[in-house]
């Protein structure tokens, strides 16, 4: 797939922005030309495979190679991949067989769902091979990761898009368009978060026994040793990607420090000690995690973000979104409540839900997504992340999430670990741009294509 772009320059600049909204009224958000885009996936775990499933729901893409360790999962891929009515893609087995994958010339792009600590070395790879690539979400493991991605997007000119599906839900995108129309006001403070009760991920049950580590059933093969030996906000983006957005990180604003620090891990060994006993070899092991870890970020303008990493402990699943301006406040916690209060507009210190003001300031992206069919998981923000890739591989364009996103929000992680490690003192972010971030202009959510 060929083009005359000169790719890197839209990389450091985001010139291609005011390109990219022209084009966009010439092709609909669900693949209407005959261009088609050809991706190779690495990683065919659940998260892949669904990744996967969307993909081919998509008239306009082609698969023609997927690389998996696990032959069972890999073949199931493969034919998923003959059943849709496309060609028997090529399959790799080996732990580095992700190389042959990406050298491919039969590939525009590639889709990485592998475990935490592969996912840079893979997107580092695929663009060092002309491919634009697309890592699903993690938290980087150390400070060198991050540059690792800058530096090969940036010799390379090819765009490396995290997979952030928090960032096209429906609710986070209204509220970023209520933003940008000034209805909060100045914004000051942004609280986000991941709270998942991940307990029976990290031991996955086999045949009445809880297990992890090689072997073990799904992400319990290899997450719980980030629980086990780091301490940290492990997994930070599915909260902060939507209030970076928001606060336009990197775009006239940048996040410039934090502050970490993290309660005593209990709940993973009481866990353990109620599912198989406190003589179990598991219960045993010291586990670093704290059973939540809070950091507070300070930004150049003068916001403040707080996110919570709580995964150990026994709760509901809730992201903990606020967004608090001059004007007004949203905060949303799940199924209790996504609420809305605007001065001057709400009823005098009275919630609204959020709900009412659909109507009127539903997202571009959400309104042809509602009225073209809503599809694809995580209530159809998993399908809104990977058709956004697409659109962009198909266009040759640079993408709404890009890499200097990417290496911000994951950069979280060490970052954090850091502060913890050091008594909770205060710890300097990269400025991954250079200081092009005074420059540059908000790249997300611009469009009602991608």
């Amino acid at each position: 797939m060929g083009t005359n772009m000169n790719r890197r320059d839209f990389i450091k600049t985001g010139a291609a922005v005011g390109l990219a909204a022209t084009m966009s009224r010439s092709i609909r958000l669900f693949g209407q030309d005959d261009r088609k885009v050809r991706l190779g996936f690495v990683g065919l775990g659940s998260q892949g495979t669904g990744l996967l499933r969307m993909c081919l729901d998509m008239e306009d893409v082609e698969v023609p190679a997927l690389s998996e360790i696990n032959s069972e999962r890999l073949n199931r891929a493969i034919d998923l991949v003959v059943k849709s009515g496309r060609r028997r893609p090529e399959g790799y087995t080996g732990e580095e067989d992700f190389y042959k994958l990406v050298a491919r010339d039969d590939l525009d792009g590639v889709v990485v769902a592998t475990p935490w600590l592969w996912h840079t070395p893979m997107a580092v790879a695929a663009m060092k091979a002309g491919k634009y690539c697309a890592p699903e979400v993690w938290g980087a493991s150390s400070i060198q990761e991050c540059w690792d991605l800058i530096e090969a997007s940036e010799e390379s000119g090819m765009p490396c898009m995290m997979l952030e599906n928090h960032c096209y839900e429906r609710s986070t995108m209204a509220i970023l368009g209520m933003v940008r129309e000034g209805l909060f006001g100045e914004l000051v403070h942004g609280e986000c978060g991941y709270c998942h009760d991940l307990r029976s991920l990290k031991f996955g049950r086999q045949s009445g026994q809880i297990n992890f580590g090689p072997g073990a059933r799904g992400e319990a093969e290899w997450r719980t040793y980030h629980s086990i030996n780091r301490n940290g906000d492990l997994y930070p983006t599915h909260g902060l990607g939507p209030i970076a957005n928001c606060l336009n990180t990197d775009r006239g604003n940048r996040m410039v420090s934090l502050t970490a620090t993290a309660t005593k891990s209990r709940s993973l060994h009481q866990y353990i000690v109620s599912q198989v006993g406190i003589e179990h070899p598991y219960a045993k092991i010291n586990f670093k995690l704290g059973d939540i870890v809070t950091t507070v970020i300070k930004c150049q303008n003068g916001e403040t973000i707080l996110i919570s990493h709580d995964t150990n402990l026994p709760r509901p699943y809730s992201n903990r979104y606020a967004i608090h301006g001059t004007k007004g406040l949203w905060m949303e916690h799940r199924a209790l409540v996504s609420a809305i209060y605007l001065d001057g507009i709400s009823p005098s210190h009275e919630w609204e839900s959020l709900e009412d003001y659909f109507d009127k300031y539903e997202h571009p992206l959400w309104h042809k997504f509602r009225t073209e069919g809503v599809r694809g998981g995580h209530g159809g923000a998993g399908y809104l992340k990977i058709r956004a890739f697409v659109e962009c591989v198909k266009r040759q364009i640079p993408t709404p999430i890009d890499v200097y996103d990417t290496a911000a929000w994951i950069v979280i992680t060490p970052l954090s670990e850091e502060s913890i490690a050091k008594g909770s003192t205060p710890v300097e972010f990269p400025d991954f741009t250079r200081g092009m971030w005074m420059k540059n202009k908000p790249i997300f959510g611009l469009t009602d294509e991608y």
